[in-house]
């Protein structure tokens, strides 16, 4: 059986008013969402292979798996879409799909962050529905509540304490919602964007956009 493992080359530095403490403290998190998940699998597929795929514990495994895998994979995502100094301009095709869906590039700016304000723990998150195109915002609780099935991911962002609590305390979310807005990979995301107008999913390392990063 495969395993997951880390994809190092996601991991961001040199961000603008995100510090690489908070970053490294992150990343640690991430590693432990991919030893989860392969550790809950093993036992998962121990457990089917002796029977017990009716037992509660197994059920309860499954469920934690669930948690574990989605934490992974949003992660990832997450760390793919940070760079400093990206411009938006290398988004064109984003900046006009959300422009004609929000009305304005800044009223879908503005729409995100306070999706990032919502209160609870999760996820401001910008899917693309492939069947329409239709773009929207939507704030995931924890990591596997509310994400719409089949949509294409555009752009992560964590609002978990976790993400920010090292540099700006556990009540300065927006602080961080704004620092974020500064370190977005806009290469990334219009990579999101085409793949996704394509009828192809994304890969959750960025594709080539994060391989130049």
């Amino acid at each position: 059986m495969s395993t997951y493992s880390v994809k190092s080359e996601l991991k961001p530095s040199n961000l603008t008013g995100i510090s690489a403490k908070q970053i490294d403290e992150h990343w640690a998190l991430y590693e432990g969402y991919i030893k989860q998940s392969n550790a809950l699998r093993q036992q998962l597929d121990d457990m089917r292979a002796k029977g017990e795929g009716e037992a509660a514990l197994y059920e309860d495994r499954r469920r934690r798996f669930a948690f574990e895998y989605a934490g992974m994979v949003m992660h990832e995502y997450y760390f793919a879409n940070l760079k400093a100094e990206q411009s938006q301009e290398s988004a064109p095709s984003f900046v006009e799909a959300v422009t004609n869906r929000f009305g304005s590039f800044d009223a879908w700016a503005q729409d995100f962050k306070k999706t990032g304000t919502s209160r609870g723990i999760g996820w401001a998150v910008t899917l693309m529905d492939p069947l329409t195109g239709d773009i929207n915002n939507h704030f995931i609780e924890e990591h596997a509540m509310g994400m719409l099935a089949g949509y294409h991911p555009l752009l992560m962002m964590d609002v978990w304490e976790h993400a920010y609590l090292f540099d700006v305390g556990a009540t300065e979310r927006g602080k961080h919602i704004g620092a974020f807005m500064d370190n977005i990979n806009w290469p990334v995301v219009e990579e999101r964007l085409k793949t996704a107008q394509s009828g192809h999913a994304s890969a959750r390392a960025g594709g080539a956009a994060a391989q130049a990063a």
